[in-house]
């Protein structure tokens, strides 16, 4: 008798003890996507819904160690890549990750918690741009992050299509999900380009009135993951993140957690 298989998805991150955001807001969104979760650690985080007060970095080789000991023996259709704090963790998850064929790589460039709180070392941002995100199939800034990885400003939402495109360009071909939420437009318009089409796809939301946006990032970058662990083309799997996050924040918006930004309602199609 043949045996069901799970969609496999591996997250590389940083824990969240507030369960928020991190590796724990990824298993979530994994789970609440379809798919069978596993995690490789980087760092633990002393964080909750109000700031980040510490980071305690694991051993480069011992990450390395997680990644490998998940994806010789589970596998994984996709991998999402969240925190990486350091040049060195970096370059190691880049060269460990060379060693399989795996496509479907979607990084999250998390350079700065909702809080504001720094979490990538100032040297890094360069070393993710030049030597880890060529490497990958689809990255998901926000416009701050955006605009490091760019080196200029992004002002309106007019702008965005062009600087999606610069910056798949600036960063060796891969795709490019656009997030417009620190624009102020009454309608939320993240702009998704498609570096394998050569096509833009807006993705269009009502904006919510909340303060329970801890963890977003996280979150979509985990369900477009997801989505292409389920087989999903780029623009299915953009457009299925980009309704599975905002219905997330629009159901989350309704509950009280934490005295600081909230997370969202990663489970807001089976809780009633």
């Amino acid at each position: 008798m043949n045996k069901k298989t799970y969609r496999r998805a591996l997250t590389i991150a940083g824990s969240d003890p507030s369960g928020g955001a991190g590796l724990q807001a990824d298993l979530k969104t994994f789970a609440a996507c379809g798919c069978y979760g596993a995690s490789a650690v980087v760092a633990v985080v002393d964080e909750n819904t109000v700031g980040v007060t510490g980071v305690h970095p694991i051993p480069v080789d011992f990450v390395t160690g997680q990644i490998r000991s998940v994806l010789d023996d589970i596998g994984a259709d996709a991998i999402k890549i969240g925190m990486l704090h350091s040049s060195e963790l970096i370059r190691a998850v880049r060269h460990t990750l060379a060693r399989y064929p795996i496509k479907n790589i979607v990084l999250d460039p998390v350079m700065v918690a909702t809080s504001g709180d720094p979490l990538l070392e100032a040297d890094a941002v360069a070393t993710l741009r030049d030597e880890l995100i060529p490497h990958v199939r689809v990255i998901t800034p926000n416009i701050p992050e955006a605009e490091l990885l760019l080196g200029e400003k992004i002002k309106s939402q007019e702008s965005l299509p062009d600087a999606a495109k610069r910056l798949s360009e600036r960063c060796g071909g891969i795709s490019v999900l656009l997030k417009a939420g620190h624009l102020h437009d009454d309608e939320l318009i993240d702009v998704f380009y498609n570096a394998e089409s050569g096509q833009h796809l807006m993705l269009k939301s009502r904006r919510s009135s909340t303060v329970n946006t801890h963890g977003t990032g996280c979150t979509l970058s985990s369900a477009f993951a997801a989505f292409l662990a389920h087989g999903h083309d780029l623009d299915r799997a953009a457009t299925l993140a980009k309704n599975y996050i905002a219905a997330a924040i629009e159901a989350g918006a309704d509950y009280t957690i934490g005295h600081g930004h909230g997370p969202v309602h990663h489970f807001h199609a089976f809780w009633q």
